[in-house]
């Protein structure tokens, strides 16, 4: 069958897909986000066959930052087992959950996909007590505080500058904070300006902005779907929590079990009901759960953080991971100061080829360490440490 069977004759397929993209939209909510209303910073390439949030998506995706989502753990880092789940699966459920989700809405798949993707890539080495070390040092060498959404902004907008879409990076940045959430209405944003204010804002610590989108609201939902069960699963794969712990009993009484082993189906189909029976995208335009759910949820957190996130069995090697992120900043902070050029630094992360140059000359020193160890996954962060610290044997003789 010949590649352009089915097309109109004498017509573009280039247009006759931005036509079946505008049907395909009419039938979205009202408040839904359309692709005529996406904005790029630049918009430095022609649009072509896929929809402005479907690029952003492939975009995402050939990033750099996104592959090395396969090796940064979730919660359990310092964990050798191969069926917990690790970064790259979470924004693959939290893609698939938000998309569901959008879909009874009637909401735009194709951003919601696209915010899903790129949402956890400013995430670092060891998770988030990871994240505790390193803002710990950015705020020593004066450069403010370390948040890993705003460090996804920072990846996708600047370092790899892909020209994002506004309503993508805004639903980045604005993903996390779900804990503090129960209703939430998206805040529009009228430019580029604001944006970066609102960037700013973040990176300060003042998360009090919602996203712009609906879109936006629901993967910010969708990220605590997408967890809260999952790392009970996670915890009793590892033998942290029994298979029937005694989680809190208004949880037990909506979930109607305890058993970690499967309640993480029963979190996900109890949570997407609830806030599809209590979401509102064609008039008020807002993302809700019930009272009831909200407890509950609070509960299950409390529950989570005292058993999971600060179980004495967890946390017993922060000091070395400490150590860890203390020893390579001050090193690769040296390093650029004293104009070592084969440093890793340089050779595994300046010198590449697909690093903004226009980020290269506005960053400074300490900036570019944070980045340069902000992107690591944990493998490759172990293994700068050992080249760092451990004497390198010679084999035989110089040479």
């Amino acid at each position: 069958m010949a590649v352009n069977a089915g097309l109109e004759k004498g017509r573009k397929p280039v247009s006759m897909i931005h036509n079946l993209t505008k049907k395909r939209e009419s039938l979205l909510s009202p408040l839904a986000a359309k692709s005529a209303d996406a904005v790029r910073r630049y918009n430095r390439k022609p649009e072509d066959i896929r929809s402005p949030y479907s690029r952003d998506a492939d975009r995402i995706i050939h990033t750099r930052a996104y592959t090395r989502y396969i090796d940064k753990t979730q919660v359990f880092y310092l964990v050798e087992n191969d069926h917990i789940t690790h970064r790259v699966i979470h924004v693959q459920l939290v893609s698939r959950i938000a998309r569901t989700i959008g879909r009874a809405l009637r909401l735009n798949e194709d951003l919601i996909e696209a915010i899903a993707l790129g949402h956890d890539i400013g995430h670092i080495p060891y998770g988030h007590f990871g994240e505790t070390c390193l803002s710990a040092l950015c705020e020593e060498h004066g450069i403010g505080k370390f948040f890993h959404n705003v460090q996804s902004v920072q990846f996708l907008d600047k370092i790899e500058d892909c020209d994002l879409t506004m309503q993508v990076l805004d639903g980045i940045l604005c993903h996390n904070g779900e804990a503090d959430d129960v209703r939430i209405a998206p805040e529009p944003c009228r430019s580029w300006r604001e944006f970066d204010e609102k960037v700013q804002a973040n990176a300060e610590g003042r998360r009090n902005r919602a996203p712009i989108t609906l879109e936006g609201c629901v993967v910010k939902f969708a990220d605590t779907i997408a967890y809260i069960g999952r790392d009970l699963q996670d915890a009793n794969e590892i033998g942290l929590i029994p298979g029937t712990p005694d989680i809190p009993a208004e949880c037990r009484e909506l979930f109607g079990t305890n058993d970690v082993r499967t309640i993480n189906a029963v979190i996900i189909d109890t949570l997407i009901h609830d806030l599809l029976r209590n979401s509102d995208c064609n008039e008020e335009g807002f993302i809700s759960y019930s009272p009831e759910v909200e407890q509950a949820l609070i509960a299950l957190r409390r529950f989570s953080r005292e058993r999971i996130y600060d179980n004495p069995r967890l946390i017993t090697e922060r000091p070395k991971i400490e150590l860890m992120y203390r020893t390579l900043f001050t090193h690769y902070l040296s390093d650029l100061e004293n104009n070592v050029r084969d440093s890793r630094i340089v050779s595994g992360y300046l010198e590449a080829d697909w690093i903004s140059q226009k980020y290269l000359d506005s960053a400074s020193p300490a900036e570019l360490v944070r980045d340069f160890i902000a992107g690591m996954t944990d493998r490759y962060f172990a293994k700068r440490f050992e080249e760092i610290t451990i004497p390198r044997r010679v084999e035989g003789r110089f040479d």
